[in-house]
């Protein structure tokens, strides 16, 4: 079994595959074969005599777990292995880990695990002002750099991570009290572990002789410095990345532990698997192109196993709704000549770009799915301004006024919203005409002196709006945003920046409809929206949509990308890395099997207004039009420059070192010395 598992392989696989001691990297390009590589380098361990035991594999994903121990044991003569291997994610590891050594920690090992939303809400106990979203990813990107609370109160220097770095100091205080663990902590504990006992990290090193890391680009300073520990005694790591295809730098990936393996990992094998056989060739030449302009990656070229192919199509539209157009009348074609619609999707960078393409297929009756995300109209920041637009139209509407009165956040608590539906339940009048009619003095008697104020002002507020919108809708939008700071309210959220945008698409439709139908009003425009989101669920055969995150590991035969214009795709701007927005780019192309389009548009609706757009430099660095390449300016840095950072503070630079288009820093905090890049940096 092994034996013809092993003669299907290429040659740069079966030199993967077979190797045993000493440091490995295999550079898989995206479609080369990266699971049956290293699925048959198991069971060819196993097959040469080595303990299974003795054998560690990571993965991201359970799925992915269990994909390559089926995988492996298929290849294999099962009633040989006495024990078998362990095959889990990083976060299992550290689970079965911790049930045997966390008295090293002086804490019993039956303690409970938590999840997000347990985390939310101590959170939310601990502190009820700063938005529980950004505590959570926050603490979460403390934890995965390894910085104490104690650390993180010495290095903030704005206010803001201040009181962040408390609330952390007091969060770790309660998990600890009783006994909790969290996401987190599944990898930072054994890592504190094995740090504070040498002989500990020698005797689990011995105990897994050999190691393998899966998706190696996405692993975190913390999961670099725990494989160290693993690989204290040895140097039997073998792992499999591509680092074209780190694009999860948001959330605490970094791309340096996959170029720099093998420095930090001395006498490492490179095998580099560039075979690719999903795409045309046609297709894998311009993700070649594209990925070129990238100055951090180790460098590997896709090579063709299939046809030349047809060539990528390029659109172009006035606007989002000629765009949705013409792709509905090519997926009309396709499915026209027998193609099925589970072989066709779009992906997109922007989630809100999904709202025109939902209404399109509404319209055109085509089945669709929306993968890893919400419908647009099911999406949180959605639905709160839908409830607003409600109690606008209609005051007595109770369930929209209970989801809206606390957002964006004013310290109306859930007993103050119990209290308001109970007194609206015993009068029977609806909980707005209750804050209407009653004098402060008797509101407070329910509610307290400071919500009553609270709730008088809400209530003028949005009768204020009522009057505006009788006089212009137009007038009421700009106001409306004014009034509420609704967009402004996820300023400082881990994923604000993608609510945002919903947001503003959501303003731009609204003032869309009122122009092509200036004789409706608000409440038409919200029946016309609850028929499109009620539409039916859909069947197995329908058109898969999804952003370009939510695509890696994907393929399908026939792939459209919209929103090729810059600031939609690439992002840019504060906190976008241009080298990560082009490997999206790359990750987004090879998804594509056999027909690819591209459709970039003129204009969109872009933060409530309709806004011109040029074209992304994507298309021309791709080879697929012709345009000259677009530089970024990058400030130079040298020694003694002052700098700020978000979290670490201020500090002086001591070394600036180019790297691409920015530039490496070795940064002072104040005694602590970082290594960062520049763009997360301002001059002071």
């Amino acid at each position: 079994m092994l034996e013809n598992s092993l003669s299907s392989l290429n040659e740069s696989q079966k030199e993967a595959a077979q190797h045993i001691d000493g440091s490995l990297l295999i550079l898989a390009g995206a479609g080369s074969g990266k699971t049956k590589t290293i699925t048959t380098r198991l069971a060819y361990l196993i097959s040469i005599g080595i303990d299974p035991s003795s054998i560690l594999t990571l993965t991201f994903t359970n799925k992915a777990a269990t994909e390559m121990r089926e995988r492996a044991y298929s290849m294999i003569d099962t009633s040989i292995v006495n024990t078998p291997p362990l095959l889990c994610t990083f976060h299992k590891f550290g689970l079965l880990f911790l049930k045997f050594h966390m008295s090293e920690l002086d804490r019993r090992n039956n303690f409970i695990i938590i999840d997000t939303d347990d985390k939310k809400r101590i959170l939310k106990n601990i502190d009820k002002e700063i938005t529980t979203s950004l505590l959570v990813g926050e603490i979460s990107k403390y934890k995965n750099t390894l910085i104490s609370p104690s650390e993180a109160k010495q290095s903030a220097q704005l206010k803001i991570y201040q009181q962040i770095a408390d609330v952390y100091e007091k969060y770790e205080a309660y998990l600890l009290k009783n006994n909790l663990v969290d996401f987190d902590d599944l990898l930072l504990l054994p890592y504190k572990i094995l740090e504070k006992n040498e002989n500990l990290a020698e005797q689990i090193s011995q105990k897994y002789q050999y190691v393998m890391v899966d998706e190696y680009q996405d692993t975190n300073e913390l999961q670099y410095k725990l494989l160290k520990k693993l690989c204290t005694t040895h140097n039997n790591l073998c792992v499999v990345g591509d680092d074209d295809q780190s694009i999860y730098g948001w959330r605490g990936a970094t791309i340096k532990n996959i170029l720099n393996f093998a420095d930090y990992f001395k006498g490492t094998k490179v095998v580099k698997l560039e075979e690719n056989y999903r795409s045309t060739n046609t297709i894998l030449n311009h993700a070649n192109q594209l990925i070129e302009h990238n100055r951090d990656r180790l460098g590997k070229k896709l090579i063709g196993t299939r046809k030349e192919g047809d060539k990528i199509k390029v659109y172009e539209s006035s606007d989002e709704n000629e765009e949705t157009r013409k792709i509905i009348d090519d997926i009309n074609k396709l499915l026209a000549q027998g193609e099925s619609a589970k072989d066709m999707a779009i992906l997109f960078r922007v989630n809100a770009l999904s709202r025109s393409l939902e209404e399109g297929f509404n319209k055109a009756g085509l089945n669709y799915r929306l993968i890893g995300g919400m419908k647009f109209y099911e999406r949180a920041e959605i639905k709160d301004l839908i409830a607003y637009f409600r109690i606008l139209t209609n005051t007595t509407d109770n369930f929209s006024f209970k989801r809206i009165v606390n957002k964006p956040k004013r310290g109306i608590g859930k007993t103050t919203i119990e209290k308001l539906d109970a007194k609206s339940i015993e009068t029977k009048k609806p909980i707005f005409s209750l804050i209407e009619e009653l004098e402060p003095d008797d509101l407070a008697k329910i509610v307290g002196k400071k919500n009553s104020r609270t709730l008088k002002v809400f209530m003028a507020s949005i009768m204020d709006l009522k009057e505006i919108l009788d006089e212009s809708k137009m007038k009421f939008l700009d106001m409306f945003e004014e009034t509420f700071d609704y967009r402004a309210s996820y300023d400082n959220v881990p994923d604000g920046f993608d609510r945002q945008a919903n947001v503003d698409e959501f303003y731009g439709y609204i003032r869309d409809f009122f122009i092509q139908n200036p004789h409706l009003d608000l409440d038409d425009f919200l029946n016309e929206i609850a028929l499109e989101s009620e539409q039916s669920e859909l069947t197995e055969q329908a058109v898969s949509m999804m952003s370009i995150h939510s695509s890696k590991g994907l393929e399908y035969k026939h792939l459209f990308i919209i929103g090729l214009e810059e600031g939609f795709f690439p992002i840019i701007g504060d906190g976008s890395d241009i080298e990560e927005e082009r490997r999206l780019g790359y990750v987004a192309i090879t998804r594509a099997m056999d027909n690819l389009t591209l459709s970039f548009v003129h204009s969109r609706f872009y933060k409530g207004k309709r806004a011109s757009l040029l074209k992304s430099r994507f298309l021309s660095e791709s080879g697929l039009i012709k345009g000259s390449l677009t530089i970024e300016k990058t400030s130079a840095y040298k020694k003694g420059d002052l700098v700020q950072h978000k979290i670490f503070g201020m500090g002086r630079v001591q070394k600036a070192t180019k790297a691409g288009k920015d530039y490496k820093l070795t940064i002072n905090f104040g005694g602590q010395r970082r290594d960062i890049l520049s763009s997360f940096v301002e001059k002071i």
